[in-house]
């Protein structure tokens, strides 16, 4: 449909899960895009810039690459998801020292990268912004579904992610008159290879009976990015089979 015709977009933490997938679409639409990711080396042609959301000299030179090249930036998409090695500790064994290096490695590269970003968007005078969020910062996790397993949902996860749709509503409310709009995406549980009884436990629950599937989320993500959006600011919006419905 060539809805990003030519619209110079940079998704970070492109390599990953969402973030693939997100890159493919976005490309499908015919986006000028850029993968700004700590995993791979930078090679321009391919569109691959080596970004550590956690250094704000990298995030800067990330912005300051794809602006000498184009003249602008059209699309930001906050996806990368750093994180500490102790990330799935439960929440008795979570140490103050883990919590605030995940607080700083996500929610606040997160803000420093919408900081950076939008001051070149307000230069232009336009600009979409889409932060990838989940179901759990709008609700609480179910247990339920993770009995049996080794997994859990992690606390600072839930803090960070209502965090992020907050601060979606806020930048938006703060950058409506630029003719900017940022927007987040919030999935539901997308399939991984988890342990089959988690699996089973999360289908069971969830309306539509199933994880998502990564390819789900991206075209949601490329809604907002485009024009298709144009009214369309501050919002939320839940990709999670009714998980939230119920």
């Amino acid at each position: 449909m060539n809805r990003l015709n030519s619209k110079v977009i940079v998704v970070t933490g492109g390599s990953g899960l969402l973030g693939r997938e997100i890159l493919k679409f976005i490309k499908s639409e015919g986006s000028i895009a850029f993968n700004a990711d700590i995993n791979i080396s930078t090679d321009i042609e391919k569109g691959m810039i080596n970004c550590d959301i956690t250094n704000e000299d990298s995030i800067k030179r990330v912005i300051d690459i794809v602006i000498n090249l184009f003249g602008r930036i059209d699309g930001w998409v906050n996806n990368a998801y750093p994180r500490s090695s102790d990330w799935n500790n439960k929440f008795e064994d979570i140490s103050v020292f883990s919590w605030k290096q995940n607080v700083d490695f996500q929610l606040n590269s997160l803000f420093l990268c919408s900081q950076l970003v939008l001051t070149k968007m307000k230069i232009n005078g336009k600009g979409s912004v889409v932060n990838i969020a989940s179901i759990y910062g709008t609700v609480g996790p179910d247990f339920n579904v993770y009995k049996g397993t080794e997994l859990t949902m992690p606390a600072a996860y839930s803090a960070i992610k209502g965090g992020v749709v907050n601060l979606t509503r806020y930048l938006a409310s703060y950058y409506g008159a630029n003719g900017i709009r940022i927007n987040c995406v919030s999935p539901g549980g997308i399939f991984n290879n988890q342990d089959p009884l988690f699996v089973k436990q999360y289908s069971e629950k969830v309306p539509m009976k199933r994880m998502g599937q990564a390819e789900e989320i991206a075209p949601a993500v490329v809604f907002l990015l485009s024009e298709e959006a144009s009214y369309i600011t501050g919002h939320n919006l839940l990709v999670d089979g009714g998980w939230t419905s119920i």
